[in-house]
């Protein structure tokens, strides 16, 4: 009998509490950068799980590894066999390339003993503007803690996400100036993450590029641009989770994007790219990768992605017969909505999951964290989320969370910034 010894990573992710959360240095950062004295009593304490108070430990070996499969999905996606195959299954919209390849793509892996499995690709990835100032309001016990953890987040990361924005901008508009941002959603102040919307909105402003938080809804098509108000809009920064753009409320945004009056970053095509979880039967598969044409160094990498198979009434028998060892996840969902452990499951749900369009995801555990609530231990378990640009890092989160998915609901879950050795 073999006997796991636990690895150094989950050591300390059950036993190291020298870094904790300085929550009055993250509100007062919090409450610069949105310049609100208030900006904390209004959004942040009424979020009580949105922070943990720890962050997760893992090893520099487990982000080479995560890293190298976010380089390979991003090469397989300039691949024309890959393209042609996920459009296929794509909305007509996606065919529309106006460039732009996606501001803030997030990466959602699952880390055990095994490794990092990547679980789900996600265009507009929220948390970025949040976490950047969450991993700076760390508090070590000792000089010998702080220098033991590399947090790899770059110096100057207003700088690092302006360059983003103007690079998706150059894509469609080369050298025109950018004058004006609209950060979008559908009613965004009822947004649970609306604060990264206000810090998001005032890191353009430093920057000398107006912006503004606008309903989706609200936005006008006319006279050849997009309008927010009484203004004309120059680049939207999509929040809305209509990724092809159907619904009836997003008509003037559709309306402008195909007519090239709007940057949208990221686009539908992105989506279809990257993000649609139906990619990921193919991703998964080493075999058809290297068909499409990648690098089989590349196509290697497929080994960290859980096998994922399309469900059918062709296949349906045997997912139930085996549906303890899947996720099941409808293939253009999002936060979780819709998503059943196969082990939960009864026959009512298993029908509409046939009916409908849905993928089987290998089961991979995630990992977990333990934390401290009134001086008694308990675990959580955790995700990472890599925010990305380009194939670029950006910065790295983690989630810790109850339950079957992630949420913002636990208490001592919340954002978490990841320390790697």
């Amino acid at each position: 009998m073999t006997i796991m010894l636990p690895t150094a990573a989950e050591r300390l992710n059950s036993a190291c509490f020298c870094v904790t959360l300085d929550r009055e240095q993250l509100h007062a950062a919090m409450e610069r950068e949105a310049r609100d004295p208030e900006f904390s009593a209004r959004y942040l304490l009424p979020r009580a799980h949105l922070f943990s108070n720890v962050p997760v430990f893992h090893s520099a070996r487990d982000l080479e590894r995560m890293t190298a499969v976010v380089r390979m999905i991003e090469a397989a996606a300039l691949l024309p066999a890959y393209r042609e195959a996920v459009l296929s299954w794509a909305p007509d919209i996606a065919r529309f390339d106006p460039g732009p390849r996606g501001v803030f793509m997030g990466y959602d892996f699952h880390l055990s003993a095994e490794g990092p499995k990547l679980i789900e690709v996600n265009t507009n990835a929220g948390g970025a503007f949040l976490n950047a100032l969450l991993a700076k309001a760390q508090r070590a016990c000792c000089l010998e803690v702080s220098h033991a953890f590399r947090l790899p987040l770059v110096a100057d990361f207003d700088a690092e996400l302006m360059r983003m924005f103007e690079a998706e901008w150059a894509l469609q508009r080369g050298s025109a100036a950018l004058q004006r941002v609209a950060i979008v959603d559908d009613d965004p102040e009822s947004q649970y993450l609306y604060p990264e919307f206000l810090l998001a909105r005032e890191t353009f402003r430093r920057r000398g590029i107006d912006a503004v938080i606008a309903d989706a809804s609200a936005l006008r098509h006319a006279e050849s641009r997009l309008w927010a108000g009484d203004a004309p809009v120059d680049l939207v920064y999509n929040r809305l989770v209509d990724f092809s753009l159907d619904r009836p409320e997003h008509a003037a945004l559709r309306g402008a994007y195909l007519a090239g009056a709007v940057v949208l970053t990221p686009n539908p095509r992105n989506h279809a790219l990257l993000a649609d979880k139906r990619n990921l039967t193919l991703l998964s598969s080493r075999g058809t990768l290297l068909d499409m044409g990648l690098a089989p160094e590349l196509a290697d990498q497929a080994a960290q992605i859980p096998r994922t198979v399309r469900v059918s009434s062709h296949n349906a028998t045997g997912l139930w017969d085996k549906r303890k060892a899947y996720f099941f996840k409808p293939a253009t969902g999002h936060g979780a909505k819709a998503v059943y452990r196969g082990d939960k499951l009864t026959r009512s749900v298993w029908q509409q999951i046939v009916a409908g369009d849905y993928v089987a995801q290998e089961f991979a555990p995630p990992g977990e964290r333990m934390i401290e609530i009134d001086e008694a231990r308990q675990p959580r378990k955790t995700d990472v989320r890599l925010f990305t640009y380009d194939g670029r890092m950006l910065l790295a989160a983690a989630r810790l969370y109850q339950g079957q998915t992630t949420n913002f609901r636990t208490p001592g879950g919340g954002f978490a910034p990841v320390l790697f050795f």
